[in-house]
């Protein structure tokens, strides 16, 4: 479904630049959308996609700030699995858009991020403004977190670094590239329109098959297991592989371990499921890890860590490790977690290697299917107070009826609430823990799922809603359905948590803890910020008794079209499993 807004009058080009062969170089690679915040280092690039390609194919999608246009389009991929274009402003914008990057490079969804730089030749830069927007290696600030990059002098040069930009972010494991445009290359004009690379030639690579020996290795493994246990981690949002995951679990009578942080991988209400998902493990999920004897870890976050949490000595239990992850790691950034022990790894995207299983075994359709009865109606909130628990409980029956797809949960969601039978019922956590990315990812994701069917809802904290608000223009811009519920303490609580330990610890007032935390006085209006975008806005709601009716009347706004945001007052609060694992060490 594709929004007919911004549709710029007809132009006949009489002659040709640069950056309309990038344009069409753009348009070929398949992005329908190109998000982006305006910049004078792109504006020739800026013109064509207007003049040239009419705004279509791909579409812009105007953000308020950088950093929402890679939030948009790393929501985007969460869905799709396939990568959005985003065109960041010079130097400037690549450095408001580095907080995001991150994100998408912990996340692992691949992104087409092209910049600009002003002219590589000094002796074409404007005074004062050219050289400020200028930089002698710009991806350098990047560099430790986008999968590759360049910074083409030429016309031709800057086609195939497009071309070999779209293959690698699309090569497992994902993350995104960055290409960087000179602005005289770009404004230059062309005699003729250049040869465009044909992304059909450049199919993005295959990481290597699962060996024969590698399967029956792992099957041979399973099959002595007594007490298997699969970790879900990072895998793919396909119906088709949801259930061969289902059926081999079956088969080994292995127990299931899945996370808030990433997507969902299995769903919670099945019998092999083991403990609540959590940004930390259960205590379910630690006695199943614990008594295991062969855990395979299907591209976990952090396996090592779990293994730790759940307080497994060294050479316990069998430790099998299924993923591309060694493919991605440096040496700045540190997001590949302790080295976790493998009696076995495989080089290898999860699902294709659970495929390989399936059919080496013969496996058809799981047994377990979902269960279609609507859940029962939650008990209305009761007390004074509004807890995160009493909202989660409430917005559950507001959907009742609906197919939701949960975009994000807040740090202090309860996962034994979580309720997940399709791989599109969550989309998981930022990656990279970047506050202010809630909103932005909101707003790619809902986009992604404009026209399916599913009502797109984020429950987020007023930190993160606060510090990425203006993402929401361009929702309401292009008309997307987006329900966003902010659990709002009025407090940046997590690290009031913090505060309370390290008081604690040190024997000092734990009633301090609020000072430099609390966002109070005055409180902020979160309703009239999101009108103020042109979202429909409800609140603040205070009182338990009136959340019901106004979480009803939001998902109708919903349901109707419309960019909705609720404003609900929680008492600040954490479950036991999430202030332990925050605060731990």
């Amino acid at each position: 479904m594709r929004d007919e807004i911004d549709r710029p009058d007809a132009c006949e080009l009489t002659r040709l630049y640069g950056s309309d062969a990038i344009a069409r170089m753009l348009r070929r690679l398949g992005t329908p959308y190109v998000a982006l915040n305006p910049g004078s280092s792109f504006r020739g690039l800026h013109d064509s996609l207007v003049n040239d390609l009419g705004n279509r194919d791909p579409q812009m999608l105007l953000c308020l700030h950088e950093e929402h246009a890679v939030a948009i389009a790393h929501g985007w991929a969460k869905v799709t699995e396939e990568p959005l274009a985003v065109i960041l402003h010079a130097n400037v914008g690549l450095m408001h858009a580095a907080m995001a990057l991150y994100n998408a490079w912990c996340d692992r969804v691949p992104m087409l991020v092209f910049g600009a730089t002003g002219p590589v030749d000094a002796a074409r830069r404007r005074p004062w403004i050219d050289w400020l927007h200028t930089s002698r290696d710009q991806a350098a600030i990047v560099r430790p977190y986008v999968k590759w990059d360049d910074q083409p002098a030429s016309l031709e040069a800057s086609l195939a670094s497009m071309m070999r930009a779209s293959t690698i972010t699309r090569t497992a494991p994902m993350a995104p590239t960055y290409v960087c445009f000179d602005v005289s290359v770009q404004e230059a004009p062309l005699d003729a329109m250049p040869a465009l690379p044909d992304p059909a030639r450049h199919v993005a690579p295959r990481l290597p098959g699962v060996s024969e020996a590698d399967a029956e290795a792992l099957l041979e493994r399973l099959g002595r297991a007594r007490a298997p246990v699969f970790l879900m981690g990072r895998v793919s949002r396909g119906a088709a592989a949801w259930d061969r995951r289902i059926a081999l679990a079956e088969h080994f009578g292995a127990r299931v371990v899945t996370d808030i942080k990433t997507a969902a991988a299995f769903p919670t209400r099945h019998p092999l499921h083991a403990g609540a998902p959590g940004y930390f493990l259960s205590e379910a999920s630690r006695t199943a890890i614990a008594e295991a004897d062969l855990v395979v870890s299907f591209d976990w976050v952090d396996p090592a860590g779990a293994l730790k949490q759940a307080g497994v000595a060294a050479g316990a239990c069998e430790v099998v490790n299924v993923t591309p992850e060694p493919l991605m790691q440096n040496g700045w950034s540190l997001d590949h977690m302790a080295l976790p022990p493998s009696d076995l790894t495989l080089l290898a995207e999860p699902d294709r290697v659970i495929g390989v299983l399936g059919a080496r075994l013969g496996l058809g359709a799981p047994a377990w299917r979902p269960d279609l009865s609507p859940a029962p109606a939650p008990a209305a909130p009761a007390g004074r107070a509004i807890t995160v628990d009493s909202l989660s409980d409430a917005l559950a029956g507001s959907l009742r009826g609906t197919q939701p797809s949960m975009l994000r949960v807040t740090l202090s969601y309860d996962g034994g609430r979580c309720d997940f039978a399709h791989p599109l019922d969550y989309l998981g956590y930022d990656g990279g823990a970047g506050i202010g990315s809630g909103p932005g990812m909101a707003v790619g994701a809902a986009l992604a799922l404009r026209g399916s069917g599913r009502l797109p809802v984020a429950l987020l904290g007023d930190g993160d809603f606060l510090m990425g608000a203006t993402a929401l223009w361009t929702a309401t811009h292009h008309a997307v359905p987006l329900l966003v519920v902010v659990a709002n303490n009025r407090s940046y609580f997590n690290d009031e948590v913090h505060q309370e330990r390290v008081a604690r610890d040190r024997g000092r007032p734990v009633e301090n803890k609020h000072v430099g935390q609390a966002i109070t006085g005055p409180d902020i209006d979160i309703a009239a910020m999101a009108r103020a975008q042109g979202a429909v806005a409800f609140g603040p709601v205070e009182s338990p008794a009136e959340l019901p009716g106004v979480l009803a009347a939001a998902v109708a706004a919903t349901r109707e079209g419309a960019t909705v945001v609720v404003d609900v007052r929680v008492r600040p609060g954490y479950s036991g499993d999430m202030a332990e694992g925050m605060t731990e060490g």
